[in-house]
């Protein structure tokens, strides 16, 4: 019984590893992903190198209640919200494009265990997001703290700095895995999208100016996980910065579960 215990878990492990070696391979000649990773750094270090040229010449026009606000670390990662969709749609591409092309019975007949093709295609579209959300925050923290100007920028050793610079590594990771999670549900490149670029990039925004559901809109996954993108968090936020990572971290877990069980109980 122990031999047969140890043969097992000594084959799962290898199947895994092979599944992720095979969504790696897919994701490498997917040209919409590669185009739409590459979308995602020049928008985030473009805009963020607008943004703190246009910053370094209002700074000096400011109210002394803007100056006193003024915070170079958020105003420079405004760009991210591009990058976000751009990795949401490599998180949906990556998941359903199998579905409109019609290889997702290939790729199950590859990989027939439907836990382990899941499970591969994950990780291997998470890891992917987090190195290129890695350098893309980098890179837009460095550019618009350079376009600032060493009188009014921040540097990365400075409070709250380093904090936000892991927070938005995080929340780009965890919206394109999230996406992946929902794009897995409803099997659609065009209806995923449809619902969260409208909602990521526009919804959350409106919503969180409407007082009357300000408080509850906080708690929308993009609205909740960007308030870590910014030293000290708004004075109306009933988020912290780490709690919004937790929400969205919630938001991911149960779209990620749900994709999981829709695969699982789901024809093709």
């Amino acid at each position: 019984m122990a031999t047969t215990g140890s043969a097992v878990g000594s084959a799962s492990a290898p199947a895994l590893g092979s599944a992720i070696a095979f969504e790696w391979t897919k994701a490498r000649t997917l040209r919409s992903s590669l185009g739409s990773l590459a979308l995602c750094f020049a928008a985030s270090v473009g805009i963020a190198l607008l943004f703190g040229m246009v910053l370094r010449g209002a700074y000096d026009g400011m109210s002394p209640e803007g100056k006193a606000s003024f915070d170079p670390v958020g105003s420079g990662f405004n760009g991210l919200r591009l990058s976000m969709i751009a990795l949401v749609v490599f998180g949906v591409l990556l998941t359903s494009g199998e579905y409109a092309t019609g290889t997702i019975s290939s790729s199950l007949a590859a990989v027939p265990r439907r836990g382990v093709f899941y499970a591969a295609k994950v990780i291997t579209g998470t890891s992917i997001a987090l190195v290129v959300a890695a350098v893309v925050t980098l890179g837009t923290f460095f550019t618009a703290q350079a376009a600032i100007g060493g009188a009014h920028n921040a540097a990365v050793t400075d409070d709250g700095v380093p904090r936000a610079i892991i927070g938005a590594v995080l929340y780009l990771t965890l919206a394109c895995a999230f996406s992946m999670g929902l794009a897995t549900m409803l099997r659609s490149s065009a209806l995923t999208l449809g619902i969260l670029v409208p909602i990521f990039f526009m919804g959350s925004e409106i919503l969180n100016n409407l007082p009357k559901v300000r408080t509850v809109a906080q708690f929308l996954p993009d609205a909740a996980g960007s308030i870590i993108l910014r030293r000290e968090p708004p004075d109306d936020s009933v988020l912290g910065p780490w709690t919004g990572i937790g929400v969205l971290l919630l938001w991911t877990l149960a779209a990620v579960l749900g994709g999981y069980l829709s695969m699982r109980r789901r024809d093709l």
